[in-house]
């Protein structure tokens, strides 16, 4: 708990701050629109169609928001680009809350406002197809979608042109914001924004998956009281709420929970994601990396199913990707209610580890039912090392001034961070051909065969 003097730390501003920002002006008035689901009314000025209509910023529209989801909620085929728009809209409507606040305008003047409302439309520019996948698998070299979209921000590019003639920004400073390079309060402030514990992004894409994949988990809390509460943390350099948010960011950190474990990590999302995970890791050597990068997403399924024709990795690619859709089936499930020696044993290991395992367990089944396998017939799927939640959130009490952290005031948040949201909403798995899962099931001491691959790969 921090208590703090002054009685007025939370003057309202009494001019109008970002007047002159067209796109808040759009929000205010309901000029210039674009409609994106779910009935949200996007303010599309001259500038911002400028941007949009880049080569670099039209490639987000060939690219799909969630990738391999689309093989088991068939209504989740929403694009980047869509994404893009929704995280916009949601830095105009932050900006609206926070210029009320005169801390706020202190520290971010238009030029910073413009800065993180670019950013925002800007964020997801280097993602590339099937991204977050390919990325769990740390490969060599593999630089961060982050710093990948630096690439697109050159100077000399149509994307950069946009922004220094018509927006007066140099495309270095988006580039900081996306991927720091410096440091400041003011930047601190604006990466908050953009990512963080209650930021732009989580806010637009929890509700936005829930809607095209047709189900109801992400959009259970109230964005608009969350927005509503937004203030500037104690040290002024980044986010935080004032008590009236309290309920709706609680509802907001368990809906993230139950997205996880619903959707992103249903097990069947996860069977074609460790199809496509172990076939890429397969063939990456053979592929131009830069190059593939900046393709779109038929374009890369393309250029994988070509290269893995005839190789181990037809089946997986063939199996996501081809004409007959041919998941592999689940065969066993680890977590901190069954075998959870396993399941920390494998958690956060490097993907060759589980590539070396799969590999030996391949073999030991091979034996067992005396019966030539593939060495992808049976694949293992594990968390990656990095974590996905963030519960580092103040909350403000105007009337006692001070702050406490969500997680000391908040029974629901307590309890996802003391009890590990990654280790419940995240499972280890072994994944087979639906040709030979379940004869494996069926051995009986399959987890003992597990654990002394896993034993036997450590040493």
């Amino acid at each position: 708990m921090a208590a703090i003097g002054g009685a007025n730390r939370y003057n309202v501003c009494m001019s109008v701050p970002f007047a002159d920002i067209p796109e808040l002006a759009d929000l205010d008035t309901g000029g210039g629109l674009i409609r994106v689901p779910m009935e949200i009314n996007v303010p599309f000025t001259p500038r911002v169609r400028a941007l949009v209509d880049t080569v670099e910023f039209q490639r987000l529209n060939q690219i799909s928001q969630l990738g391999l989801v689309s093989r088991v909620y068939p209504g989740a085929r929403h694009s980047r680009f869509e994404h893009a728009l929704g995280v916009y809209h949601n830095a105009l409507c932050y900006l609206q809350q926070l210029r009320k606040d005169a801390r706020f305008c202190e520290l971010i003047d238009s030029s910073s406002a413009e800065l993180l409302i670019v950013a925002a439309l800007l964020h997801d520019l280097g993602h590339w197809p099937y991204c977050h996948p390919i990325e769990d698998l740390e490969l060599e070299g593999l630089a961060a979608h982050e710093i990948f979209a630096a690439r697109f921000l050159q100077e000399d590019s149509e994307l950069g042109q946009v922004l220094s003639e018509q927006w007066g920004l140099d495309p270095a400073d988006v580039s900081d914001v996306l991927s720091a390079q410096t440091d400041s309060p003011r930047m601190r402030v604006l990466r908050s924004i953009l990512s963080g514990p209650i930021d732009i992004d989580k806010m637009d894409y929890l509700d936005r998956d829930s809607l095209h994949c047709g189900v109801p988990y992400g959009r259970h809390f109230d964005r608009h009281r969350l927005i509503q509460s937004l203030v500037l943390n104690e040290a002024g350099d980044g986010l935080a709420i004032s008590y009236k948010g309290k309920t709706a960011a609680e509802l907001m950190v368990f809906a993230r929970y139950v997205m996880f474990s619903e959707v992103y990590w249903h097990h069947a999302v996860r069977a074609a994601t460790s199809m496509f995970a172990r076939a890429f890791y397969e063939l990456h050597n053979r592929l131009d990396l830069e190059q593939l990068f900046e393709q779109s997403d038929a374009e890369m399924i393309t250029a994988l199913r070509t290269q893995g024709a005839g190789t181990p990795s037809e089946p997986l690619l063939e199996g996501v990707f081809g004409a007959r859709r041919c998941l592999y089936k689940r065969i066993a499930e680890y977590g901190h209610d069954r075998e959870q020696e396993l399941y920390l044993r494998l958690t956060g290991r490097p993907y060759a580890e589980i590539v070396a395992c799969s590999n030996s367990l391949t073999r030991l089944i091979s034996e067992r039912l005396n019966r030539r396998l593939d060495r992808t017939a049976l694949l293992i799927d594990a968390p990656p090392p990095h974590r996905e939640v963030e519960f580092e959130i103040d909350v403000y009490y105007p009337q006692r001034q001070e702050y406490r952290r969500l997680q000391q005031i908040s029974p629901v948040v307590d309890a996802l961070a003391r009890t590990q949201f990654d280790d419940y909403a995240k499972r280890v798995r072994v994944f087979g051909h639906p040709d030979i899962a379940a004869d494996v099931a069926a051995i009986d001491d399959f987890d003992e065969l597990l654990f002394n691959v896993v034993e036997n790969t450590e040493r």
